[in-house]
Formats: C-alpha cells, structure tokens, sequence
C-alpha cells in the first residue's frame, strides 16, 4: 500500500492519469444520472442493483430479464410468491435472499411514498440521508445505495466495488483495515464531487486490466507512480 498522503490535487491528478492510461468517462455513454429518466427508473436500478451482488454481469442481465418478463409491474413483483420468485431470478445466485430483499425494498419504497413505486423522494434529501434511508433496507448495503444514488441521480457518493476497493487499497487513498463501509466513507470525503462518478469507472477499468486481485500488471505508469503494493 502506498504510504503518500492523499489530497484533492492528488486525487485530481490521478485522475487525470487514468484518464491519459485509457480515455475519458463519457458519463451519458456509461449509465450517469438521467433527468428525463422515468419515476420507475430507479426503483428499477435498484431491484436491478441487488440481482447483481456477488455474481457476474451476465447473470445479473439474465435474470434481470427473467424478471420484468415474468411480471406486469413492480406491485405484481412485491405481491409474488417467494418460491416463484426465487426460481425466477435463480440465475442471479442467493434466490432466496436476493428475492427476499427486493420484496422488501419495494414494499419500503410503496409505504413510503403511499402507494407509488418511485424514488424520486430521494432527490430532494441530502446523499447522506437518502443513503441512510435505502441502507435502512436489510439487504441493502453501501454499494447498492451508491450505485442508485450516483447512477441514477448524479448524487455524490462512490460505489465501492472489489475492483475499487482493492485499487484504492493498494494506492493508499484507504487504509488497509478499512471494511467496505468505512471505504465507502473515505472515499466520499477524499474525492471531489464531480470526479466521483468518473473515477469509480476508471478505477475499475484499471482493476481489471492491471490491478488484478492476483498476478497485477504493474508495468504501467499509474502503478508506477501510485502504488507499491507486492506485485510493483
């Protein structure tokens, strides 16, 4: 782990260096947050968000698809029988769990608004607290949260990934000993706002092209001049 000490012109000028390593983010042309997006579009990020903890982005498309498919609208979905529900996103891994927390959340979001099936409350609150209400969900953790708050509202909060994570370990902007939430936290406060989106995709770019978990290239000049980390 690197030991420098991290400001906002460091953060800065990483940033710039992944930029130069591979392009710019072209937020729009990723997913960023949509104005125009229809109320039930984040409700749908987030029934989306959970499908995919812990498993591989095709099985989150598949059994994303399996869902909507198989049901009218987010109420026919939080009105499912469980096994049915679990057999339906099978594909995603923890049926049982996964299918348990999206009836949850909707069922949160439907008493919370009375009736509707729509986050849009959340974008009038302050990001710590609309992360606070969704975290407030069991099953929904940090990353879930983030992922709908930046993706979907451009709110300032990063979503920390194992790619991020362990980049951000091993560049020094998080402690070793920091658990997820708590690099949630840093992070947040480390990275100006509008760098959170685009940072978060070029750190996971480069965790997968470079900083991988095992056998890392380090032959590269944002290793170089950022990490020290065993494979450097």
């Amino acid at each position: 782990m690197s030991t420098q000490t991290w400001d906002e012109t460091r953060v800065r000028a990483l940033h710039d260096d992944l930029v130069s390593l591979y392009e710019p983010v072209d937020r729009v042309a990723e997913h960023g947050a949509d104005p125009t997006a229809e109320p039930g579009e984040g409700v749908r990020q987030l029934v989306t968000t959970i499908l995919s903890q812990n498993v591989a982005d095709e099985n989150t498309r598949r059994a994303a698809e399996a869902l909507f498919e198989r049901y009218a609208d987010f109420a026919a979905i939080e009105a499912a029988d469980h096994e049915e529900l679990r057999e339906t996103i099978r594909v995603a891994g923890l049926p049982d769990q996964k299918a348990a927390r999206i009836q949850r959340a909707l069922t949160a979001i439907r008493e919370e608004t009375g009736g509707a099936y729509s986050l849009a409350f959340l974008d009038a609150m302050a990001t710590d607290d609309a992360k606070a209400w969704l975290t407030e969900i069991k099953g929904v953790g940090p990353k879930t949260a983030s992922v709908v708050l930046n993706f979907h509202f451009g709110k300032p909060t990063m979503a920390v990934d194992t790619h991020v994570e362990r980049v951000s370990k091993r560049f020094g902007l998080v402690p070793e000993s920091a658990s997820n939430e708590r690099a949630h936290d840093l992070l947040d406060d480390q990275v100006p706002d509008e760098l959170i989106y685009p940072l978060h995709v070029l750190l996971i770019r480069h965790g997968r092209e470079h900083c991988s978990a095992r056998g890392a290239d380090c032959d590269n000049p944002v290793c170089e001049a950022y990490c020290d980390c065993e494979h450097c």
